[in-house]
């Protein structure tokens, strides 16, 4: 490697033990990366801020700011507080089943939105409910972000690298559904039990609150029936634009900020009121993040990993599928997965063409998906939806460390991971 790419790494790697020691707050950590490395001419500003492959990726800035502005108006209409309350309700007041009750909703509805909306959603009836039984959000919160990676799995529109690999490999929405949710389902299942293992032991029912929660109305929660009748039909047009995607051809994000937009100009809602609830340290860490990785795409470095990585596999299906679903789960929990897929995925589709094109050489996509959404439920930092989490719960008093969220994403990523690899082999390679 040249200078550069030197400089680059050892850029990373210190501003990623910074994020993970918490030495320096995160955002502090990310933009003071940024900046060396547009300093040290690792990268552009043409290619930090204007680059579809290697800067900044505005549609999950926006996507982002948009879904935020819609989930701070819902929260004036006290429809979080109903469902907090309802969902309280229907578990009986026992945590562990409130838990699987969450992470199943989650898991189901980031297969339809992408996984980083689905969060912003749950986790503000996360926070009331909890509230509501005394118990601490931070293991739901953890858990609902490995949900919705793996729920999102399971179709194109679910995660971020889908979309990327569904066009270079011209897949569809239903090749997605035909050869990755079969497996998702099993791995929900499993996933319910490491909950178990992992946070359900620690929970304890207390009769006294769950007694008290039965007692409640949720109805009386809605403060305005107008605004909210108001916010859910733009949120049902804006999810609606999402599951449409291929025939109307609009971008996630813009469909985000038409929602917003649409919503503040129709409705009562002050401007001030409906920016409250953005979180505008993730943005600007998302952003920090985004170029850090996209130096480490533009001098070359992820190139020359995935390249060594696909030349070990010797031109052996099988073991280039094991060895691009094993990479692809190691660096997917180091860098962001969406950089990580754009960068590997035409490597990927050489790979496919030499092994009998969109036939038996398909696996090779599959382990990819597979590789790059498991994997970023490893780290903190692995999946947006893993760093969106850790940003709400920061702004709501509850902080996540990077290693109380990372000690369970291994286990999860290596169990999950560990169980895709037979599938892909007896499904596809006997």
């Amino acid at each position: 490697m040249n200078v550069p790419a030197w400089v680059s790494v050892a850029v990373f790697l210190a501003a990623y033990t910074l994020i993970a020691t918490e030495k320096v707050h995160r955002v502090a950590a990310a933009l003071g990366g940024a900046g060396i490395m547009l300093a040290v001419h690792a990268t552009g500003a043409r290619a930090a801020f204007f680059s579809e492959h290697t800067g900044i990726d505005w549609n999950v800035i926006f996507l982002l700011l948009g879904m935020m502005v819609i989930v701070g108006v819902l929260k004036e209409t006290g429809v979080f507080e109903y469902l907090a309350i309802w969902a309280a309700k229907r578990a009986r007041g026992r945590p562990f089943r409130l838990m699987v009750q969450l992470v199943l909703i989650t898991a189901g509805v980031s297969a339809l939105l992408d996984n980083v909306t689905t969060v912003l959603l749950i986790a503000p009836v996360t926070f009331l409910v909890c509230e509501r039984l005394a118990v601490n959000p931070a293991p739901f919160l953890i858990a609902e972000a490995m949900a919705s990676n793996i729920g999102g799995t399971a179709t194109l529109v679910g995660d971020p690298p889908n979309i990327i690999i569904a066009s270079r490999g011209g897949l569809s929405f239903n090749d997605f559904l035909l050869h990755m949710a079969p497996m998702v389902v099993v791995l929900m299942a499993v996933f319910v039990g490491l909950c178990w293992l992992m946070f359900g032991r620690s929970f304890r029912y207390d009769p006294e609150r769950a007694s008290e929660i039965m007692a409640l109305d949720e109805r009386e929660a809605i403060a305005d029936r107008r605004l909210l009748w108001q916010s859910l039909a733009v949120l049902a047009l804006v999810m609606a634009a999402f599951v449409l995607h291929p025939v109307l051809h609009y971008e996630p994000s813009v469909v985000a900020l038409l929602g917003a937009g649409v919503l503040v100009a129709a409705t009562k809602v002050t401007t001030e009121q409906a920016i409250s609830e953005v979180e505008w340290p993730t943005l600007v860490f998302f952003a920090g993040l985004f170029v850090m990785v996209g130096a480490l795409v533009e001098t070359g470095v992820i190139g020359r990993l995935s390249q060594a990585a696909a030349a070990a596999t010797g031109g052996q299906l099988e073991v280039a599928t094991m060895g691009i679903l094993g990479a692809s789960a190691v660096l997917s929990a180091i860098v962001d997965n969406i950089p990580y897929v754009a960068t590997m995925s035409p490597i990927v589709s050489d790979l496919v063409q030499a092994g009998g094109g969109n036939g038996p050489g398909q696996v090779l996509w599959w382990a990819l998906a597979f590789g790059a959404d498991l994997g970023g439920n490893a780290t903190a930092v692995g999946a947006a939806a893993n760093v969106v989490v850790l940003g709400i719960a920061a702004r709501n008093g509850t902080p996540i460390s990077f290693w109380q969220f990372t000690k369970y994403g291994l286990i999860v990523t290596a169990v999950t991971v560990t169980l895709v690899a037979p599938y892909l082999w007896l499904r596809y390679l006997m």
